[in-house]
């Protein structure tokens, strides 16, 4: 069964280099829901920009697949008498990739063309070779004299930054390119609609197909939309760490590989039934699963889900990443295609009414 069609690669290209930060989500999800129009029988947006699509919309008893649709991103925060803007973040960019990094100003007149700049080597020396970049000491240039032509430009206070990055395929194997954290997950979900529609499958639910906004600031637009839906059954898909790479210690983060498919987590907001059911999934299509556990929370929007209209039976199918929240993250086509897999597996085993309760009364 073909996952990444040409029609759907070409999708997740244009997905991938629109920039959707947190708050700013809209343009991103005018492209999502174009792309899932026809294979829904429904959609709609809440207030703060969160999206969603239905299939066999009306039934009483309702099962949620999701994903995040909001990226990391800047904000101008202080603009100096010469021109230079200072930043603060917008969810959780890290500061150490910044400098040298080419930058879009997003403003009301248009994108603004920036770089953060930073002191060339020549340049430190002594003390200031222990120069290292901080939130409080990188800058972006524009190219102007002053703050009189910065403001000009429509640049203020509060306009929101993004990295200028595209996505590329890497040996013929990997996606790479910023905002795959998580715009990769709403790919996923689409695609799991993609399929349904294409070979018929009938469900004996209603399906919504939700990219929520504002993840990366703390779980919100899962949280709202949670108690809009009001879900029987969430499963939701994020990415997380490729732990075999250089520097990371497997000991302490977790045995992930990149390749070697999705990772199921057990904690405490994972509903044990449903995992269960996921597991038995994946062992019958012979789809490969890899396993992480999370104390206390996943820190995914599964826990939004779980703890909202007082218990959702809720779990987490997580694509490994690699470089995650730099303008290089790195993910395996197989494991794209297995996240989707998995997914739309599972759903055609959640029977109308399916009772998750641990124990019968």
């Amino acid at each position: 069964m073909p996952v990444i069609t040409p029609r759907s690669e070409e999708f997740l290209k244009s997905y991938l280099n629109n920039a959707s930060p947190t708050g700013f989500e809209t343009s991103g999800q005018k492209i999502w829901l174009d792309y899932l129009k026809p294979y829904i029988d429904d959609w709609d947006v809440d207030n703060y920009g969160t999206a969603y699509g239905i299939i066999n919309p009306g039934k009483d008893f309702k099962v949620v697949i999701e994903g995040h649709a909001d990226e990391i991103s800047w904000f101008v925060h202080y603009i100096s008498d010469n021109g230079f803007l200072n930043v603060i973040r917008n969810g959780g960019s890290d500061h150490m990739i910044a400098p040298s990094k080419r930058v879009n100003v997003h403003t009301k007149k248009g994108i603004v063309k920036g770089i953060f700049g930073w002191p060339a080597i020549h340049t430190r020396h002594g003390e200031d070779a222990k120069l290292t970049p901080k939130v409080d000491n990188i800058f972006i240039d524009v190219g102007a004299k002053n703050k009189e032509e910065v403001l000009e430009m429509g640049i203020h206070v509060g306009c929101v930054i993004t990295y200028e990055d595209e996505m590329i395929k890497l040996n013929d194997r990997y996606y790479v390119g910023r905002a795959l954290d998580n715009r990769i997950g709403g790919f996923c979900i689409a695609e799991v609609a993609r399929l349904i529609h294409e070979n018929q499958i009938e469900l004996p639910f209603s399906l919504y197909i939700v990219n929520s906004v504002q993840e990366e600031v703390g779980l919100k637009g899962a949280e709202m939309i949670a108690n809009t839906i009001k879900p029987d059954v969430a499963i939701v898909t994020d990415v997380t760490h490729d732990t075999h790479t250089p520097l990371v210690n497997t000991k302490k983060h977790g045995d992930i590989k990149s390749g070697k498919g999705p990772s199921i987590t057990y904690a405490p907001s994972v509903h044990h039934k449903l995992l269960e059911l996921i597991i038995q999934t994946a062992e019958e299509k012979e789809i490969p699963l890899q396993r992480e556990a999370s104390s206390r929370r996943t820190s995914t929007d599964t826990d939004a889900f779980a703890y909202s209209n007082g218990g959702v039976p809720s779990a987490l199918i997580s694509l490994p990443l690699r470089y995650m929240h730099t303008t290089v993250e790195m993910a395996h086509i197989d494991d794209i295609e297995n996240v989707t897999l998995l997914i739309y597996e599972t759903l055609k085993k959640i029977e109308y009414n399916h009772n998750f309760k641990y124990i019968q009364k």
